[in-house]
């Protein structure tokens, strides 16, 4: 048997003559000519070496080859049928995996958006990586992820970015400071206060230090700790004050509270970040598709599911 010559089409007309014990009922049902289904069908006897059907009052039923034919054409048929349904809802963005790596403060926002994801697209398979600022780059660089969360995107021509979240920074202290209850509050009042900070690398150290400078303001006393909710514990035990992600603060037992303070929040949004040139999985597109159509919803933010819209556009323009 030439099984090798054998094709999905020559076994589509063959299992339907089968079915239907006829070359007319399946010239018809296939929009073939009926020549056509008799000369398909010379071929598989060539191919097969043995007869393959036969007339039986007034019917083409199948021989023992045949039968046996007819078997594999029914098994394969139906495993490409599973396979163009598995392709189709790939394509839709229904099945698949996509990664997505996020800065250490957006683990406190994207489960939002990642739960009700994935309930609603249960058969996608989604990787979450978390870490600070630089070990994001570090894997952007290395095109390790497929969608990157930061509050500052990488800089350059290659990034498609969208600000997506408000991210505001404040000053938190512990339950009982007595900095609480001080009115018109100012940083400088602050700087020979303790104050826990995250490591260089991180976002949120980034953009405070970068207030401090603008400020022309210098701290006496810090201490580096290397995660929120280290330094949130750490605040909670009254070991000095910082400077965290509102949304760590919300999320936290009691313990810590915000203070009121001169020039906070600092301003600071959260971004989908994607490389222009890289090619998304369906997956991916459904989500930052889901991620659109959530965020008003979840965050009352209509202009981060504005700025999502803009970045689907853009990717597909650079598809």
């Amino acid at each position: 048997m030439k099984i090798r010559q054998l094709t999905f089409r020559l076994l589509q007309v063959y299992a339907d003559v089968v079915r239907t014990g006829s070359i007319t009922a399946t010239a018809n049902r296939l929009h073939l000519t009926q020549p056509t289904v008799s000369q398909q069908l010379k071929r598989l006897r060539e191919i097969v070496g043995e007869p393959i059907v036969r007339q039986e009052k007034g019917r083409i039923v199948p021989t023992e080859v045949g039968q046996a034919l007819y078997q594999l054409s029914q098994d394969l048929l139906s495993r490409a049928d599973v396979f163009s349904q598995y392709l189709e809802e790939y394509n839709r963005g229904g099945r698949g995996h996509f990664s997505i790596g996020l800065v250490n403060t957006a683990q406190y926002v994207l489960p939002r958006l990642l739960g009700p994801f994935s309930q609603a697209n249960p058969q996608v398979d989604v990787t979450v990586e978390i870490g600070n600022r630089q070990q994001m780059l570090n894997r952007f660089e290395r095109h390790e992820d497929d969608i990157y969360v930061f509050s500052h995107p990488p800089s350059d021509d290659d990034v498609l970015a969208a600000p997506f979240l408000s991210n505001p920074l404040v000053v938190v202290g512990p339950e009982k400071c007595h900095w609480a209850n001080v009115k018109d509050l100012s940083m400088e009042a602050l700087k020979d206060e303790r104050f826990l900070l995250r490591e260089p690398g991180s976002a949120t150290r980034h953009t405070f230090d970068a207030w401090l400078y603008s400020a022309g303001i210098e701290l006496t006393s810090t201490q580096q700790i290397a995660s929120n909710e280290a330094i949130r514990l750490a605040v909670a035990s009254n070991m000095g004050l910082a400077v965290l992600s509102r949304y760590v603060v919300a999320d936290s037992p009691k313990g810590v509270q915000e203070l009121t303070l001169t020039g906070f929040p600092l301003k600071s949004r959260w971004h989908f970040v994607v490389r222009r040139e890289r090619r998304l999985p369906p997956a991916a597109y459904r989500f930052l598709s889901f991620a659109e159509g959530s965020l008003t919803q979840a965050f009352d933010e209509p202009e981060g599911s504005l700025a999502v819209a803009e970045l689907l556009e853009a990717l597909k323009g650079a598809r």
